[in-house]
């Protein structure tokens, strides 16, 4: 785990929306740390290197808590839906060694062969992980791809220790053609168009004869 996410945590010990508030003015974020049969440990963390880490997605935070390491995972975060600031954190213990069950985005790469169209059905998987060696995210190659070809989670290559949880039949990502289709479509589109108008011209044709 990198150094970049050693942060120094502040014990609290005032709470309520006022407290907060106050927190928050000084620079620092108000967190929460549960887990593994723990009681509930309230602390402070420094909002900007905060912000730096929560970067990458499933962060795992390395604190200093009154000269003790502890690793706690971030679980959620709680943000001002207006200027998206970082208004609270929850944390969870982990321990080195130890695995977890965690989300993990699933990133495109390259380019599918010309004419086709790639559509992508999960944009995350289930996995179990060490918690201190946590992708960022699953990459996968769609480079060349021909339309029809699909790949399932089962394909997804995952970090070494790591086990898919997500369904292994799961749909990733599929490449249709749907260029042609589009065409295909148009070409009817436009004989039908035409087939309209010849049928209107003899109808205006037979009119005329008629009123003769």
């Amino acid at each position: 785990m990198s150094d970049d996410n050693k942060l120094t945590a502040e014990v609290r010990t005032s709470f309520g929306k006022g407290a907060a508030r106050k927190i928050r003015a000084t620079g620092k974020i108000p967190a929460v740390i549960y887990g593994h049969g723990t009681d509930p440990q309230h602390v402070t963390l420094p909002s900007h290197e905060v912000g730096l880490i929560l970067r990458k997605a499933n962060a795992v935070l390395d604190l200093d808590i009154n000269g003790k390491s502890q690793l706690a995972l971030v679980k959620d975060v709680q943000k001002d839906p207006v200027k998206q600031i970082i208004e609270h954190l929850d944390l969870i213990i982990v321990r080195k060694g130890e695995k977890v069950t965690i989300d993990i985005p699933v990133h495109l790469e390259g380019e599918a062969a010309s004419g086709t169209s790639v559509n992508q059905d999960a944009n995350t998987l289930s996995i179990e992980a060490e918690a201190t060696n946590i992708p960022e995210r699953l990459v996968v190659s769609i480079e060349g791809l021909e339309e029809g070809a699909h790949i399932l989670a089962s394909q997804v290559e995952l970090p070494a220790g790591s086990t898919l949880i997500s369904d292994p039949d799961l749909l990733v990502v599929g490449i249709t053609g749907s260029t042609a289709a589009d065409l295909g479509e148009t070409a009817e589109d436009e004989a039908a168009d035409e087939s309209a108008e010849g049928s209107g011209d003899a109808d205006e044709t037979e009119a005329s004869e008629s009123a003769e």
